[in-house]
């Protein structure tokens, strides 16, 4: 899993910001171009970039950085079919990495996934997917 830095951009200058400012103000249309190709945003997705925008039309210098999804072992248990105990017992073994929040462990969802289609790619149902649910830790 790769890690991405995160990306800071200087505040606009003055006659950048003004117009800017000017376009996003009443807008609810927010269309990317990538390569000369639209693309409209999803509603989550709309919001962060005119955020991103208007804080750069307010001559505000911006930093992005990625966040990652963290998942309960339940959440993670149950996005793997397997159960609670079997996914507590991969993450004893460093099989699936596991970050701790207190005594809460939480998982990455992208981990999560990761292993799951590691065990589909060798035509494994995931081992514990019929053993009894157990407690959360």
């Amino acid at each position: 899993m790769t890690a991405r830095a995160p990306r800071s951009a200087a505040a606009l200058p003055p006659e950048q910001a003004g117009p800017l400012r000017r376009a996003l103000t009443g807008s609810a249309d927010v269309t990317v171009f990538v390569d000369g190709t639209a693309h409209r945003l999803p509603s989550e997705a709309q919001a962060a970039v005119v955020d991103l925008l208007a804080r750069l039309s307010d001559g505000d210098a911006v930093q992005v950085t990625s966040v990652a999804e963290l998942l309960t072992t339940s959440q993670a248990a149950e996005l793997a079919g397997i159960s609670h105990s079997y996914l507590r017992k991969l993450t004893d073994a460093g099989t699936l990495p596991v970050e701790y929040r207190g005594s809460h462990r939480r998982l990455r969802r992208s981990d999560v996934e990761e292993w799951l289609r590691g065990q589909l790619r060798r035509g494994e149902a995931p081992p514990g997917a019929d053993a009894q649910h157990g407690a959360d830790t």
